[in-house]
Parts: C-alpha cells; structure tokens; sequence
C-alpha cells in the first residue's frame, strides 16, 4: 500500500503536459505522491469544489481561464487553499501583482527543480501547521478522544495523560518530527508506539537506542552501507532509515548523540534525504521520525553539547511525559494491571493486592518510574505463595532505594533554612508525624516506616499527642 503524502491533493495547472509531467516526476523524487494534473484551465473550479486539493501550482498563460482569473477565483471561494505561481515570466510587476492577488510564492519556470520543491515543501509545512492547530484547538474543546483504542497499552486515568493523549491524536498524522521528554521508565516508547497507530503510515515502527553510538557505526545504523564501503562490508545493508520506509523511525535517548552525529541527524530532518555509506547517490527519508530522550536537551544546547538548530528543529512537536509521582492516582490501576500481566506471564492466579499496598506507593517517589512499578510488581508474584500479595518485597525494594537517596536529599538543603523561629523538638516532632499521616492516608505501619521508626514508638507519640491536646 503506497501512503499518499501529503495527505491533500496538489493540482498542478498549465496547458502543456510535457511541464505537467516534468514537475509530477521532480515532485515524486522529492516524496511527494499525492498530484494531480489539469491541462484545461476550465476544468479547475470543478476540481476544487470536491474539496481535496488545499495546494495549487498554477501557471499564468493560458488559453480559456488565465491564470490571474483562476487566481481571483481561488482567492474568492477557497481561500483555505494556498496557490504558487509558475510562471515564464519573469517580471516584477506581474510577481507582485499576483501575491496582491492572493498567491503564496511565485516561481519562474527555468528556476532549478530544487527551489521548486523546497516552494512546495514550505506550503505543505504550512498548511499541516493550520490544520494540526485546529485539530489540537477542536480535541481539547471536545475533551474527547476519537481513538482510545490507540492508547490501550498506556494504562492511565491522569487529566495530564488525557490531555497528552488529545494531542497525539492531533499531530500523529503530521510529517514533522516529534520529541518526546520525559524521565527513563515513563513509557515514551509506549507513546511513540500510540502515535504510529494514529498515524495512519502501512510501514513499521523501527526503534533504535542510539545511547553510546559513536558516529560511524550511528550513521551505518541509519543509513546502511554499500559493499565496499570500508573493510569488512562484503554486502551491502539497508540502514534503519529504509527499513522503516512508509513507516516510524524511532529514536531513543537522542540527548547522548555527538556533535556529528546530530549534523548527520539535521541535514536528514532538513534536507529529507541521506547517503549510504560509501555511496554518491542520495535516498529519501520516507518515514516519519519520533525521537525520544530523558536529557534536558534545552540546557545541554545551552551548555553547548546540543546543536541549537537541531533542537528547534526537533521540537516542532512536542510531549513531555509527566513522572509516576506527579500522576499517583495511577498507581492502584496500574498495581491491577500489572499483577495481571505477571501472574499470566509466570502462570500464576492473580493474586489479592492488601489494601495497605497502594497507600505503601503512593509515599516512594519512584526514580524508575512506571518500569520501576512493573519490575517491583513482577518481584513480588514470582515470590508469591498466599492468597493475599505480601508487602514484604515491596517494603524492601522501597526501603534500600530510599536508603540510597536520603543522604542526597538532605545534603543539598536544609528546611530550617531561612525559618526565623525555629520549632522545638516537640512541635518538629509533631509536624513530621502529621505529615507521615497524611502521606500514608492515616496508615500508621506506612507512617511509621517513612520516619524510620517502629509503628508501637509512632503510636505512643501519637497518644501523647492527643493527651497533650486534651
């Protein structure tokens, strides 16, 4: 199945059909598939009332309809859709006259094909902008998605998400490039893999870690080789670029790219073509491309390790995936789900979650984030014996990885600092007892563990509270 790109009609208009297959061949080169032809200028209003075609390449002298008089017409009935002008003319007078007229871009027909094209792509680029702006504008207004089925594998019932989910629907269909940010184990792969669903393209999501690639072997990976190429390469290979032709390039971890390596990954992006190594004769990027990282890509460009080119050029679109600790909501579905999920992996009954167990999560702040959940989840079923799911891995796996972290935590601040009266013991004491219950939901054995001490020493402050109080 050939994907139509774009995913509009383009007319070309001029009575000669040798220009009129001309500029369909360069057009074709260039990956661009979705032309028509019309050689009669009379037959243009008809065409544009089906409404297919949103881009016209329109020449100027002609029998029957000039192509001033079309381009009035266009102006005045279809003003959505924009019109270059392709004309042997090459006047200054008529060129502004026919951008008063209306026209996006004017073009002399002995100017070189690559112009053209880079003319046709500036429009196309255009009006996807318009159109993903009012789809984004149209699915927050209906708060709705067209497509959940898309996003079954993303267990979540987060506004955050939800609202991530509305925009992927709008931009997954675009041909720009997609960032998606977020830390390691936030499932941007899962959303990459939701977006090449949407996006309509019959070729496959190919997803490459490029962390730790060095140059060379990244631009093989990318672009293949030629036999020959360098020592070794007996038989030529298809770099991942052409495995994902009419498909998803995916790429993960971009932040750790080198400096050459992100040239290479620019002129891909801006030129929309690439060389095998060892070849002279370029290919064209026929795939859509995602690329994904857990760096803050705006302060390494500030820092000078990332190409500010680059970075503006990747954030056409962009999504940045909330941590697991700022959507805890999700963490009992997500508990459900994967109890499930383990349990039919290592042939086990699903096991009774204790009621304790969500509060017990909801206090860790999890660095590893959803993969974190996943692994600690999958630990405790292939342990498990009873009816009821013990918390003993669970307390474990919390409490070493919170051992490693509260020496960096408190080392960097102190939360006296600053505070003109300073608490007593007892009123300090009190104030982090309240705190450990109403992060554990009023649940001493959780409070007591996120103070580091045994829950008979929390309830006999507790009582001494109260009697205080009364």
């Amino acid at each position: 199945m050939t994907v139509s790109v774009p995913n509009f009609s383009i007319l070309l208009v001029d009575d000669e059909p040798a220009w009129l297959r001309s500029v369909t061949l360069t057009l074709a080169r260039a990956g661009i598939n979705n032309v028509q032809s019309c050689s009669d200028s009379r037959q243009v209003p008809d065409i544009l009332a089906r409404g297919e075609v949103k881009l016209v390449l329109l020449d100027l002298t002609m029998p029957h309809l000039s192509g001033e008089s079309l381009l009035t017409l266009i102006s005045e009935r279809h003003p959505e859709i924009l019109t270059l002008v392709v004309s042997g003319m090459n006047q200054l007078e008529t060129a502004v006259r026919c951008m008063k007229l209306g026209a996006f871009d004017y073009f002399v027909k002995t100017v070189e094909e690559d112009r053209l094209v880079t003319g046709v792509l500036r429009a196309i680029r255009m009006l996807e902008l318009e159109r993903e702006n009012q789809d984004i504008s149209d699915r927050f207004l209906s708060n709705e998605l067209r497509h959940p089925e898309a996003f079954v594998n993303i267990v979540t019932a987060d506004r955050t998400m939800l609202g991530i989910f509305s925009y992927i629907e709008a931009v997954a269909q675009s041909r720009q490039p997609l960032l998606i940010t977020g830390e390691s184990g936030a499932g941007k792969e899962l959303v990459a893999r939701a977006v090449h669903t949407l996006s309509g393209n019959s070729g496959p999501l190919v997803a490459v870690n490029v962390a730790g690639l060095d140059d060379t072997v990244f631009a093989d990976t990318l672009f293949g080789h030629v036999r020959g190429a360098y020592t070794g390469a007996d038989q030529a290979r298809r770099g991942m670029i052409e495995e994902a032709t009419d498909g998803t390039l995916f790429l993960d971890e971009i932040g750790d790219l080198s400096i050459a390596s992100q040239v290479k990954l620019l002129r891909l992006l801006q030129e929309g073509e690439y060389f095998p190594l060892g070849s002279d004769r370029p290919k064209r990027l026929k795939a859509r491309v995602i690329v994904a990282t857990h760096r803050d890509l705006r302060a390494k460009e500030e820092a000078g390790e990332f190409r500010r080119d680059l970075y503006y050029r990747l954030r056409t679109h962009q999504i940045l995936l909330p941590p697991l600790r700022e959507r805890r909501g999700d963490i009992p579905l997500l508990v459900d789900h994967f109890l499930a999920e383990a349990s039919n992996a290592l042939g086990k009954k699903k096991p009774t979650p204790p009621k304790e167990l969500a509060q017990l999560l909801a206090t860790y702040g999890f660095p590893g984030n959803v993969r974190e959940l996943r692994a600690m989840i999958y630990d405790a079923v292939s342990v498990h014996r009873e009816r009821i799911l013990s918390l003993d891995t669970f307390k474990s796996a919390i409490g070493s990885a919170t051992a490693k972290e509260a020496p960096a935590a408190i080392s960097g601040r102190n939360i006296f600092s600053g505070v003109e009266k300073l608490p007593s013991f007892s009123e300090a004491a009190d104030l982090l007892v309240e705190e450990a219950m109403a992060r554990s939901g009023g649940n001493q054995t959780i409070a007591a563990r996120l103070l580091s001490i045994s829950q008979p020493a929390l309830s006999k402050r507790l009582k001494l509270g109260k009697n205080q109080a009364s």
